[in-house]
């Protein structure tokens, strides 16, 4: 089913018409102008008060993109750090906050380990994927825990259209890498459906630099996927779905203290079912029922079975949320969530398993001269008891074209199972522990002012100014003995803009961040955060041809609280070509770190000494994308 942005903006406002006319999520999800995640149910950008960034799977194929983490660099304000090559370990920093501070969502699904709170992003293909929403700054009124930096939400292909559209693609490049992709999407009034199947393999780097041991081989990584999107409207008032997704495969790292060949056999999956209805023209409901699981098993090919472990998180949740139009200009949202982790592993944790419940309630008006939010949410948790969480907005039109809107936000991050539970170590009888069940909670209180501009009718500016106290902070480090402890407090200080241009035909996005992210106690930068990013894009279509190149550049940081270990700051570039051969045939071909630049997102130590993660040089990738009419 095609709908237009015109339709979408129509529906999306307050007191909107007829329920017939209003597009569905899975049928927002294929629009450009809109946003799921800030409020968790569709609306148009221009009503959402939270700093947004939205890719469409337009976006996706235009900057041919090889990872989730490729993507996000796009993003004001947000760093990553990787140690390797395709598959390494993939760290986030929105707004400078850890990455075990940003939540991470797949079709609704949290995903992040209950062992280590973290989420495998590297482990996503983006061949699965139908678009990406970062909501930048706290949104745990909304979601409870985790989202103090913001929420990354990923939603995998959506089936849209008339009739059958079959897609086959393959690509090869440098470092041994190919990829096949096959998918199938299509439907007609009432039903929608997408089903894809990838495979991605690559020989890989070296990601050390030592030599040490075995670590002078190349790193390959293997990832199969599969997704799922069915949608079917049974009347004009109801629609029910599924979504499925699961990557699995194995990836090698370089062991940095002994000669074995390590490898970890992953799986990451997440499976949900929902029913969206129209209980009246002013009562519209989303139930939702969802299953993920985040599997690591690790193994030394050369240490004998005895090394090997295996940490595996398994998650059961629901949620219902709901949207009232009171009146025209006040609108109501109300909703609650329940999720149990379990978690499975060759360690014997004190406990391995806790739930969360949680319910809120946010109020939006909205009139000519300005509009308010203001939102609360409570958890209880098994573990740490309760917590509750708020956030306020005020939205001021300065004319037609520019606006202001300042608001606060407040976020918590509950502890991990590792922090609280991990066993304690004990050799010859003595023994030392690793883990704090007092812990509490870390907290978060913001302060946002932003300034929107649609200057004209080919660009537009966002610019966000924003500062963030985290308080109750974990730490374990030497300074605290290896047990974590509630005893650190940040100040994060941050500028971030967005623009967007089009100008003799070239489409161009900008995207830059400065953040001052302090320990309060030390005067230290916190670690691995970039103090300055920025991210250019520049596109062009010429007929059937189409250019583009990408620039991104990050500053210097430290790999370590103690400010002792400092990484070099870079710029990468890369450029991109496509041409439309056939109606049916497209042939992309794409050059990263066109000047093989060579630096590093993170450091290791070895008995020779401290070096960087090696990350990818020069590479190449030509892909063939086949989408025969049926």
């Amino acid at each position: 089913m095609k709908l237009s942005r015109l339709a979408l903006a129509v529906a999306l406002l307050p007191g909107a018409s007829p329920f017939a006319a209003e597009p569905s999520r899975s049928e927002a999800l294929l629009l450009d102008d809109t946003v799921v995640s800030a409020n968790r149910v569709p609306q148009a950008r221009s009503q959402v008060s939270a700093a947004t960034s939205v890719f469409t799977r337009d976006d996706i194929e235009r900057l041919q993109v090889r990872s989730v983490a490729e993507l996000l660099e796009r993003v004001p304000g947000l760093s990553v750090s990787r140690t390797g090559g395709a598959g390494s370990q993939t760290g986030l920093f929105l707004r400078g906050t850890a990455s075990t501070q940003t939540l991470v969502l797949v079709d609704g699904q949290r995903i992040a380990a209950a062992s280590s709170g973290t989420s495998s992003l590297e482990f996503l293909s983006p061949d699965q994927i139908e678009r990406v929403e970062v909501v930048r700054g706290s949104r745990s009124a909304l979601y409870g825990s985790d989202a103090i930096g913001g929420v990354v939400q990923i939603f995998t292909r959506q089936g849209g259209g008339t009739g059958l559209a079959p897609q086959v693609r393959l690509a090869a490049g440098s470092d041994g890498t190919f990829e096949r992709n096959l998918g199938l999407s299509g439907g007609n009034a009432q039903t929608r459906f997408h089903l894809g199947a990838a495979l991605d393999e690559t020989q890989g780097i070296d990601a050390t630099r030592d030599g040490f041991g075995a670590n002078g081989d190349e790193d390959a990584y293997r990832n199969r996927s599969l997704s799922l999107n069915l949608a079917h409207r049974l009347n004009e008032r109801l629609e029910v779905g599924i979504n499925a997704l699961d990557q699995r495969g194995q990836v090698e790292f370089d062991d940095t203290y002994a000669t074995s060949l390590p490898t970890v056999d992953f799986q990451l999956s997440s499976f949900s079912t929902y029913a969206d209805t129209r209980l009246s023209d002013a009562w519209s409901s989303r139930l939702e029922i969802g299953h993920s699981e985040d599997k690591r098993d690790t193994a030394n090919d050369l240490a004998g079975a005895g090394s090997r472990y295996a940490f595996s998180t398994y998650r059961d949740s629901a949620s219902w949320v709901n949207t009232l139009q009171l009146a025209p200009a006040h609108q109501l949202l109300l909703g609650a969530d329940w999720h149990e982790d379990r978690l499975h592993s060759t360690t014997d944790f004190v406990e391995d398993s806790r739930w969360n419940q949680a319910a809120f309630i946010q109020h939006r008006y909205t009139a000519r001269a300005f509009s308010t939010e203001l939102g609360l949410r409570h958890d209880k948790n098994e573990q740490y008891g309760s917590e509750n969480s708020w956030n306020a907005a005020l939205t001021v039109p300065l004319n037609t074209r520019n606006e202001m809107i300042l608001s606060y936000s407040e976020g918590f991050r509950a502890p991990t199972f590792n922090e609280l539970y991990y066993p304690d170590s004990c050799y010859f009888g003595f023994c030392f522990a690793n883990a704090n069940p007092d812990l509490s909670p870390e907290k978060s209180r913001s302060y946002e002012l932003q300034w929107r501009s649609r200057y004209s009718d080919s660009g537009s500016l966002e610019v966000s100014l924003y500062r963030t106290d985290i308080e109750d902070a974990i730490v374990s480090d030497g300074s605290t003995g290896w047990i974590p402890y509630n005893v650190q407090t940040a100040r994060i200080n941050g500028l971030e803009a967005a623009l967007r241009q089009d100008l003799f035909g070239w489409q161009a996005s900008l995207a830059a961040g400065l953040i001052d992210p302090r320990d309060r106690d030390s005067g230290h930068t916190l670690a691995r955060r970039a103090k300055r990013t920025l991210s250019l894009d520049l596109d062009r279509a010429f007929g059937d041809f189409a250019v583009g190149a990408s620039w991104r550049a990050v500053s210097g940081r430290y790999d370590d609280a103690a400010n002792s270990i400092a990484l070099g700051g870079y710029g990468v570039l890369g450029v991109r070509g496509s041409w439309q051969a056939l109606p049916e045939l497209k042939l992309d071909l794409k050059l990263n770190n066109l000047l093989d630049k060579d630096y590093a997102e993170a450091t290791y130590s070895t008995s020779n000494g401290r070096f960087g993660y090696n990350t990818e040089g020069r590479t190449a990738l030509f892909a063939v994308t086949w989408t025969p009419s049926l």
